[in-house]
């Protein structure tokens, strides 16, 4: 598909998100929001099943033709994603393997990391008894053990959202890119633990910090990234082969860079957002959090594609061959760009980053189909990404108003942002729409007008607009994973994966681990507690960093 009907696509598709939202026509809140409405008869309740086994629009996702490191032989927890499909399709490795070493990881260390809100432990393991049974033929993530963020319905599994409005409420369906992962034979080890109402880093209702850095778990206060800190330190704690999380402020991208893992947030609409607790109409964006480009890339082409449910999925260019683009190409030896590819390099990309983000530019330019090609920012892109970004809080306030009016102590240490929505006035919104629109003309017309791909140096200008952005390691600093996002044309993941595939093929960022807590004790089975060793984040923090 030519970029010129991606972007006339794209810009209809943003049209009509918009006009969805004014005309009411937006996705509906889920039921447990309104005690009044049983789940049953609600419109955002009703039975939703996923028969086929692609969801990427007619391309069935296909396994990679990739060599198994040793690693992955000798531990199935180390095992990316694709090594692990790999494995058990040569049949050197079982799927109820796969499943109770990741539940005895989980059992040993998940009282430290706190990835987990619930564990799905009986119904996991009976699922990879079933995998092994088929023998593979369950598609292509048959036995594929996965971490859901929670607040994805989940069909008989509670999905609080990490919230007391939700706190009772479990689902009689899955959302729709559940459904897609289970009918292509995913399993749901259990649901991730997240920020209140997806707004911050993981806490207890009340900021208490519960999810910690996979990478310094005996320091909760070190950072984890956005609201998908759970997904995203299971995947990075080795207790989950991949995930899936939500991004509406960087809460994919960000968790990634900083737990060194790959994360993708695609176009708007790539992937139906039906059944997910919304955060923002305009913004929300399901996607996968993995290890490397390619389980990115597997997940994705299974999550995305058109459903009946969510208008925004509807009517947009096809999906390309993702796993293809997330295939390195190696010509004599050296690997290469799969197409020459323009990069565009913002003036302050190197920040305070400096020594790191020189190598990892070095590093880029040294293959073979890069260009990097500097760009600059107009004189307007700070109001235009800065005070209007906050007309995303009346969209998150409209349909919890029930809850505002009745029990506000219900939204815990999120409820700041909550009430900001409600003191911007129709007008304050109407006009942050126009410069929504300003800012995609600048971006398209302008910054991107002379490159195919560009770096970043924060997620929110692409939050904004529903642009695909990837995040992936280059390094470290402090001993903490630091990397880059990539933001890119509407439709373009394949470009994104294509750069990250390559990267990635000729550094090993990627694969490296962090060191398990020193601290195992507490089993699944016993009472979790945040504990008094634990920061607790005040509302004005939450409100300062919500997403």
């Amino acid at each position: 598909m030519s970029r010129a009907v991606n972007r006339r696509a794209f810009l209809a598709s943003s049209a009509a998100v918009t006009g969805a939202v004014i005309g009411g026509s937006a996705l509906a809140t889920p039921a447990a929001a309104h005690p009044s409405t049983s789940t049953a008869a609600h419109p955002a309740a009703s039975t939703s099943t996923f028969t086929g086994s692609s969801g990427s629009g007619g391309r069935k996702p296909y396994l990679p033709d990739i060599e198994v490191r040793d690693a992955a032989r000798r531990d199935p927890t180390e095992a990316t994603l694709a090594e692990a499909a790999v494995l058990m399709s040569r049949r050197k490795l079982t799927s109820t393997r796969l499943v109770e070493a990741y539940l005895d990881r989980i059992e040993t260390y998940d009282s430290t990391y706190q990835a987990y809100a619930e564990v799905t432990a009986d119904s996991a393991l009976a699922a990879a008894r079933k995998a092994d049974r088929a023998g593979g033929r369950g598609g292509v993530l048959s036995g594929i053990p996965l971490c859901v963020k929670d607040n994805y319905y989940t069909r008989g599994v509670p999905t609080r959202c990490n919230s007391y409005i939700f706190e009772d409420f479990v689902p009689d369906h899955d959302a729709t890119a559940v459904a897609r992962l289970t009918s292509a034979g995913g399993i749901v080890l259990g649901k991730g633990q997240m920020g209140p109402l997806a707004t911050t880093r993981a806490t207890t209702p009340n900021g208490t910090v519960t999810t910690v850095n996979a990478w310094t778990p005996e320091n909760p206060a070190t950072d984890p990234g956005g609201s998908s800190t759970g997904p995203a330190c299971a995947v990075a704690g080795r207790l989950a082969s991949s995930s899936i999380g939500t991004q509406t402020g960087g809460s994919i991208v960000q968790p990634s860079n900083r737990q060194n893992l790959t994360g993708l947030k695609p176009t708007m609409g790539r992937v139906s957002a039906y059944g997910v607790i919304p955060l923002s109409y305009t913004r929300d964006h399901p996607g996968p959090l993995a290890r490397d480009a390619m389980d990115a890339a597997l997940m994705l082409a299974v999550m995305a594609g058109p459903d009946p449910h969510d208008p925004r999925t509807l009517g947009l260019p096809g999906l390309p061959d993702l796993v293809r683009a997330a295939t390195p190409v190696v010509s004599r030896g050296k690997v290469k760009l799969r197409r020459a590819t323009r990069i565009g390099v913002p003036a302050d990309f190197l920040g305070s980053a400096t020594e790191l983000r020189t190598a990892f530019l070095g590093t880029l330019d040294a293959i073979p189909g890069v260009t990097l090609v500097e760009v600059t920012y107009p004189a307007d892109w700070s109001l235009l990404t800065g005070a209007f970004n906050d007309a995303r809080l009346s969209e998150r306030t409209e349909p919890f108003r029930h809850w505002l009016r009745e029990d506000p102590a219900k939204f815990g240490v999120s409820l700041l942002s909550w009430l900001q929505g409600l003191m911007l006035s129709g007008d304050e919104w109407i006009t942050a729409q126009r410069a929504k629109n300003h800012l995609l003309r600048e971006v398209l017309d302008g910054v991107m007008a002379r490159c195919d791909v560009l770096l970043q140096t924060g997620p929110v200008p692409f939050d904004i607009l529903g642009l695909p952005e990837i995040a992936f390691p280059v390094g470290f600093t402090a001993g903490i994973p630091a990397g880059v996002i990539l933001g890119g044309q509407p439709y373009e993941e394949d470009r994104l994966l294509e750069v990250a595939a390559a990267y990635q093929a000729v550094t090993d960022w990627h694969t490296r681990r962090p060191a398990d807590p020193a601290s195992t004790a507490a089993g699944r089975s016993a009472k979790r507690s945040a504990g008094a060793d634990r920061p607790r984040i005040t509302a004005e923090e939450a409100a300062a960093q919500s997403a």
